[in-house]
Order: structure tokens, then C-alpha cells, then sequence
């Protein structure tokens, strides 16, 4: 037809004829093979720095409290295995702003078994109670010394004052009388050398101490709230597969009834969580310190304190209202569409019944991504401890060697020790001068790297195997007699086998642009601070160009996988028939595809929603039967985030399935039309309902002539339709 010709020829020729073709081509080559050999050399090199990484690295290093010595407090298999408190001889030295710099404040420090329960120094303890006060001296003290000889050797500490421990620290239990700081019901005490202190003087210490290990302390925490609860997120990640699986079977029997019950449900989970966060934003209207604004609040460890200011449910309220509002609008415009994306839902379903497998493979893609975040996570961590304890001239009075790099091992007879007698040898913290510590953030930049292009590349192996598993099942003729035993596993064997390379090429420009991402990001966060307006505005429109990008690429490279599965050929020449094939149905695309995405996104946020409600109620104590079930967390948030993001991962993992299927399904659809014109001789391999749908995006298609209306009306399919229907 003339009128059609120019469009077909700027977006490549339609697919001719072929009455061989019977679905995705066996007889195939490897394709990028450049590609794949260049992604084996690059996960036998990541192997070979995880294994450098697990040589060097020791995790311990984050777990345990080192001390002066760089060895670690309550480490099992070691004399101080018992001993899992670290005690600070002179806690005051911690208000120096070197703790800020070094991370290590100047004074010795030692691990104990129990922190001081009582205030004495050492001229008093001498006489009196030397053999418990030993408990928090160095080895060698003797009663034979003297105390001069104790204090000069820095053997123990001066004074001790009453400790608790916090976070695996004694840090003093500092008390109030009338608004006055004391310690040991004093508001003053000897230091031990002859002076009188304010007990106000050891809060700086402590604040800057504190201030150092903040974010570890945060992060144990956590770690302990997982501990007390990992049995609990289990069960609510098994409840998430079990809604998810639930909806993917009903939708299989009752598709259109589904769907709209989703609809439904979105909206009054949207509904509730406005209306709950109306009631908690009415309820602290008038308590204290609820109209305290997030800005003046600034950043709490706790989040539970934001919990308790009105201006955080006031943007929850208005953030759920703004996304009901979006909802309503789309289904509101959307509405013929959805009867047409049902229509496509519903012959998913039947592919999806007649391939059962593919329900499971999200599992596989699972357990390998696992894989691959947990060999990250490993590695990164034994990168970041792989470092050697080093040591610092530290001083109370003035000193040429303060700061320079010394050996405890041999510091007392050190010229530096003679120049600076009332100096110390003490660990500061973890680095190295070698060539594996001078390369060490470029290793950590590679295990980044390939963390992404791992990742990516399980993603794509999915993709691919889904797409000749629902290939095949669209291009039988007689279905389901002509489907391919076992199409799952025979496609995943295919992409394995002969587009490896096709997988690496395709994941690693997406690694890229990701990785381009992140340094912006780290870009902004640098420049934060920064006056220079027209730096933040080019860093904004970059970080916006990046973002469209990768989505255009994940879409690109989605349905390039689509046709390598069927046809076998190599990365960017599927790519462009795929692209060129979309763009010959451009409208199809708007109104099927992508209104379909959006029904199983809204079955999604469903999911994740009745979990992350049910989540909260238990975790939060708010339903009383839940009480004395729930565990006693530090922040209740930790499990319910964790609920949230995992459940959203596993309802993505399975309604990805859907969309896979449904993607599949369209492009094979869109050929199918270009193949064939329904007649006896070129008959369609679409189901009647799929030609249904041909005809409602016809009569909506601007693109499509008047005579080939009349086609399609007239077709062989449709009269057979008409006649089922009568």
C-alpha cells in the first residue's frame, strides 16, 4: 500500500513471509564473542581480588574494639576473649578535637572484663584496694613500684570513675542534682595528680567519644534489632510470596476480576494510609515538641523521633495524597485502555499456565543475584580491613615527633620515647604504605563495577530465558501440542550456550551508565556546600540525562533480548529490529504495553502495602494482641523497611514473569501481523483473543488506512470470532 511505504521504510521493511519459521531458531551461532571473553576475563580477575581481598582483609576489625595495642576486645581464641569492654585510662583526653581527626583518642586504652563500678585514684587505691584497681592496669604492675614509677611507665590510669558500658565502651556513668552534673554523687573529683575537677569536664569527653563511634553504634544497633527479628521478616517474606504467587494463580483464572480488585484495593491502601496519617498528625496536635519542624530537628540516629513530630505525617499525608490523586487520574483517562491491557493479562495468563516453570525461574534469578550481592558484600568488606594497624606518637605536652609513625614494640627505647619522655606509642588506625594498599580504592572501584555488571547480567540471563520460553509457546500453531518440552530450561540452555557474549555486551553499557550515576552522585554530594549555581544546574541536567538514559536503555536492551532469543543474533543488530519494530507500532506500544505495566505495578504496591501495614501494626506494638509477641527492637523501622523492600523484590520477582510474558507476547504479536494476514494460506498464530485486541488498536490507529481496516474486518479469524460468539 503506498500510503505505507515511506513509514516502513524510515523505520526498517517489514517482516516477509516465511512458512519455515516455526518459532525460535535452533540452528544458531555465538554471538559477541568479543564480549564474552572479555566478561570471563573480568569475573576470573573479580575472583582473583576477592581472593587477595579474603588473604588481607579481617572483618574483625569492624566487629571487635581494638585497643591500644590494635588488638581486638572479646575476640574468641584469645587471652582477651573474655574480656570485651574497652575502658579509656583518661576518658578527658577524648574531648581533644584530634579524636575528631584521628578517630582515636589520645590516651591508653585497654580491654576489661567489667567496667569501674566505683570512684578512687591510684594514691588512694594503692594502700587500700590495689588488687581490683589492677584489674584496669596494664601487665607488670607489681606491688613493689611506686606510684610516680606507675604513672611515668603509663601502667594505669590516674583516677577511675564509675562506667557503664555503652555500644562495648565504658564511658562515665555521669549523674544530675539540681540540674548539676556530678560523678559518684560529687560534682567534683581528684584527677588523681593532685587536682580538682568539674564532673562537667568528662561530658566533653564522653560527647566527642560518643561522636566518633555514632554511626558504628548505629549500625550495632541495627545488626541487633535483625537478631531479634529475623525470624519474624522471614515469616513476612513468606507471607509477601504467598499473596504473590495467590494473585498470579487467581489472575490465571479470573484475570479481569483480578485486576480490577487490585485497582480497588490500591486505592483504599492509599485511602487508610492517608486517613492514619490524619489521625497521628491530629493526635499530637498540642503535645510537646510535636510542632517542631523537620528542619530544626535536623538528623537523629533514632528515627523514631520523627515518629513524634507532626510535620512528618503532615508529608506522609500529603505525599500518599498526591500518588492517590495520580492513581485515580490515570485510571480515570485510562479507562478504555485497561479493558484492552486486561484482555493481554488474560493471554499471559494462558501462556503462563502452559508454561508453569517459568513461575519458579524468578527463584534462580534470585539465588544468583543473592549470589552476587553476598560475594560483593564480602569482598568489599575485606577490602575496607584489609589494612595494617599503625601506630602514633601521641603526647600531653609538646613533642617533635607528635603524630609520626612509631613501633610499640620497641617505642620505650626509642630516641623518640628520650626526646619526649612523657609520650606514648598508640594505635591510631588501620592503613598501610605497601602496593596492594596504594591500589586499594581502585580495587574497590572494580568490585563496584562488576558488582553492577554481575548483576546486570543475571537480570538480562532472566530476560532472555523468559523470552524464549513464551517465543516458543506463541509461534506453536496448535497450542498446546506444539509447545517444546521443557521451554524454560532448552531456552535458558540457548542463552547460555550462544549469547553469552550478547548478555555481557548488553549489561555491561547499562554497568556503565550506572556507574556514571553513582560518581554523580557522589558529585553532588561533594558539592553540596558549593556557591557556584551554574556547577549545580550542569550536575542536575546530568544527573536527569542519566536517568532518562538508563531507562531508555533497560527498555532498548529488554526487548533486544526478545529478539535474540528467537532469532540468534548478535547484540546491536536485534537491538534495532526490535527498536524499528517498535516504532512501526508505535500506538500499540502506548496504549497495550505500557498501560499493562502499570496494572501489574498496581499489583505490586498492593502486595507491598498489606505487608508493610501488617508490618507496622506488629512491629510497633499499636494492636495490643501483638504486645508480648513482638520483639523488643531499638528502631522498629529496621524490620519493617526490610518487610517493605523485600516484599517489593519478591512481587517484582514473580509479576516480572507477567511482564516478560506480556512484552513477549506483543513483539511476537507485532510480527505476527507483519508475517501474516489471516487468510488459509498465511493464517495468524494469535489467539482470537489477541486478534481482538488487533481490532480495538486498529480503530484507534490514525496510522493504519481505510483498506486495511476493511482487512482486518474481513479476516478469516474475525468471522470465525463471530460465529463462536452467535
Amino acid at each position: 500500500m503506498p500510503e505505507n511505504e515511506e513509514p516502513y521504510r524510515k523505520h526498517g521493511d517489514p517482516r516477509k513471509y516465511d512458512p519455515s519459521f516455526k518459532g525460535p531458531i535452533h540452528n544458531r551461532g555465538c554471538t559477541d564473542i568479543i564480549c564474552c571473553i572479555l566478561f570471563i576475563i573480568a569475573v576470573l580477575g573479580y575472583i582473583a581480588v576477592g581472593i587477595l581481598a579474603w588473604s588481607q582483609g579481617d572483618p574483625r576489625k569492624v566487629i571487635y574494639p581494638t585497643d591500644s595495642r590494635g588488638q581486638f576486645c572479646g575476640q574468641a581464641g584469645t587471652p582477651l576473649e573474655n574480656k570485651r569492654l574497652l575502658f579509656y585510662f583518661n576518658i578527658m583526653k577524648c574531648a581533644s578535637p584530634m579524636v575528631l581527626l584521628s578517630f582515636q583518642c589520645p590516651t591508653t586504652q585497654m580491654c576489661v572484663e567489667k567496667c569501674p563500678d566505683r570512684f578512687m585514684t591510684l594514691a588512694k587505691a594503692y594502700y587500700k584496694d590495689f588488687e581490683y584497681y589492677k584489674n584496669f592496669c596494664k601487665e607488670g604492675v607489681t606491688n613493689t613500684m611506686s606510684i610516680p614509677e606507675i604513672l611515668s611507665a603509663r601502667l594505669c590510669p590516674a583516677m577511675l570513675t564509675p562506667s557503664k558500658p555503652f555500644t562495648r565502651r565504658c564511658f562515665p556513668a555521669l549523674g544530675s542534682i539540681g540540674g548539676v552534673i556530678t560523678v559518684g554523687n560529687s560534682t567534683t573529683f581528684d584527677d588523681g595528680r593532685g587536682n580538682v575537677r568539674n564532673a562537667k569536664d568528662l561530658v566533653d569527653g564522653v560527647t566527642n567519644a560518643t561522636v566518633v563511634m555514632e554511626a558504628r553504634q548505629v549500625v550495632m544497633k541495627i545488626f541487633e534489632d535483625y537478631t531479634q527479628s529475623w525470624y519474624w521478616i522471614l515469616i513476612g517474606l513468606v507471607i509477601a510470596m504467598v499473596l504473590s504467587l495467590l494473585f498470579i494463580i487467581l489472575m490465571r483464572f479470573l484475570g479481569g476480576i483480578m485486576v480490577w480488585i487490585i485497582i480497588v484495593a490500591v486505592i483504599v491502601v492509599i485511602g487508610y494510609g492517608i486517613f492514619h496519617c490524619y489521625m497521628e498528625y491530629a493526635h499530637l496536635k498540642g503535645e510537646p515538641g510535636a510542632n517542631v519542624t523537620l528542619k530544626e530537628l535536623g538528623f537523629q540516629t533514632d528515627f523514631t523521633v520523627y515518629l513524634h513530630v507532626r510535620q512528618t505525617w503532615l508529608a506522609f499525608m500529603i505525599i500518599l495524597a498526591i500518588v492517590e490523586v495520580i492513581i485515580i487520574l490515570l485510571l480515570i483517562f485510562l479507562r478504555k485502555r485497561i479493558l484492552i491491557a486486561i484482555a493481554l493479562i488474560k493471554e499471559a495468563s494462558r501462556a503462563i499456565a502452559h508454561v508453569m516453570s517459568s513461575l519458579f525461574y524468578p527463584l534462580f534469578t534470585f539465588i544468583l543475584l543473592a549470589i552476587v550481592i553476598a560475594y560483593w558484600a564480602v569482598t568489599a568488606v575485606f577490602l575496607s580491613t584489609s589494612n595494617e594497624p599503625i601506630y602514633k606518637v601521641v603526647n600531653e605536652s609538646v613533642c617533635e615527633h607528635s603524630g609520626l609513625t612509631c613501633d610499640p614494640a620497641n617505642y620505650s627505647t626509642s630516641d623518640m620515647k628520650k626526646q619526649c619522655p612523657d609520650s606514648g606509642c598508640l594505635f591510631a588506625f588501620y592503613g598501610g604504605e605497601t602496593v596492594y594498599h596504594k591500589y586499594l580504592i581502585g580495587l574497590q572501584f572494580y568490585n563496584v563495577f562488576l558488582f553492577f555488571w554481575c548483576a546486570n547480567f543475571v537480570t538480562a540471563l532472566g530476560q532472555m530465558t523468559l523470552a524464549g520460553a513464551f517465543a516458543s509457546y506463541y509461534w506453536a500453531f496448535n497450542k498446546p501440542d506444539d509447545v517444546p518440552t521443557l521451554p524454560v530450561f532448552a531456552s535458558l540452555g540457548r542463552s547460555l550456550r550462544y549469547h553469552t557474549g550478547t548478555l555481557a555486551f548488553g549489561s555491561l553499557i547499562l554497568s556503565i551508565i550506572q556507574i556514571i550515576r553513582v560518581l554523580l552522585e557522589y558529585l553532588d554530594h561533594k558539592l553540596k556546600g558549593a556557591q557556584n549555581k551554574f556547577a549545580k544546574f550542569l550536575l542536575c541536567c546530568l544527573k536527569c540525562c542519566f536517568w532518562c538514559l538508563e531507562k531508555f536503555v533497560k527498555f532498548l536492551n529488554r526487548n533486544a533480548y526478545i529478539m535474540v532469543a528467537i532469532y540468534g543474533k548478535n547484540f546491536c543488530t536485534s537491538a534495532r529490529d526490535a527498536f524499528f519494530l517498535l516504532m512501526r507500532n508505535v500506538i500499540r506500544v502506548a496504549v497495550v504495553d505500557k498501560v499493562t505495566d502499570f496494572l501489574l505495578f498496581l499489583g505490586k504496591l498492593l502486595i507491598v502495602g498489606l505487608v508493610g501495614v501488617f508490618a507496622f501494626f506488629f512491629f510497633s506494638g499499636r494492636v495490643k494482641a501483638f504486645e508480648n509477641t513482638a520483639p523488643h527492637l531499638h528502631y522498629y523501622w529496621v524490620p519493617i523497611l526490610t518487610l517493605v523492600i523485600g516484599s517489593y523484590l519478591i512481587a517484582h520477582g514473580f509479576f516480572s514473569v507477567y511482564a516478560m510474558c506480556v512484552d513477549t507476547l506483543f513483539l511476537c504479536f507485532c510480527e505476527d501481523l507483519e508475517r501474516n494476514d489471516g487468510s488459509a494460506e498465511r493464517p495468524y498464530y494469535m489467539s482470537s483473543t489477541l486478534h481482538e485486541i488487533l481490532w480495538k488498536v486498529k480503530a484507534e490507529d490514525p496510522s493504519v488506512s481505510p483498506a486495511q481496516r476493511v482487512q482486518v474486518e474481513d479476516s478469516p479469524m474475525k468471522k470465525t470470532q463471530e460465529k463462536d460468539n452467535a
